[in-house]
């Protein structure tokens, strides 16, 4: 066999197991964010995908047992019991009244077990009301030369 052959033979084989493992990673790695009444209206189709859900953590409900956490998602007067066993630590806006993202899979017994979590606060990044940037002062200009 020539040497063109097997060598176009041996880079077409590497470039298509690059591609195959590259489509594999992307449809593993994909996640959909979802509100707690979307998840409720796939029902038992939740618990066959991964997926991202989202809410705020509810006033008191974060339990910390060992490395297990576990917190209420509510949203448009919905619930969600979540339970993070992930490795990583929880980021330091994960509190009461902040929006979360859960992700993770939905158990047979109905609570979402959470492999990550993302937190946001929006107060944090929020000006006070009447607080030191609440009006720029304005800054007169300089009176004209000529006019004096």
């Amino acid at each position: 066999m020539n040497t063109y052959v097997k060598f176009g033979i041996l880079t077409v084989a590497i470039l298509g197991t690059l591609g195959w493992l590259a489509a594999g990673g992307i449809s593993e790695t994909k996640t959909y964010y979802k509100t707690l009444a979307e998840l409720e209206q796939l029902g038992d189709q939740a618990r066959d995908k991964r997926l991202r859900v989202g809410g705020d953590v509810e006033q008191g409900s974060i339990e910390r047992n060992g490395k297990d956490v576990s917190f209420m998602l509510t949203a448009e007067g919905k619930r969600l019991k979540v339970v993070y066993t992930g490795t990583d630590p929880l980021p330091d806006t994960f509190r009461d009244g902040a929006q979360a993202l859960a992700d993770g899979r939905l158990g047979p017994d109905g609570v979402f077990q959470a492999s990550r979590i993302q937190a946001k606060c929006a107060s944090k990044y929020e000006a006070k009301p009447g607080g030191k940037y609440d009006k720029l002062p304005v800054q007169e200009k300089p009176a004209d030369k000529a006019a004096l």
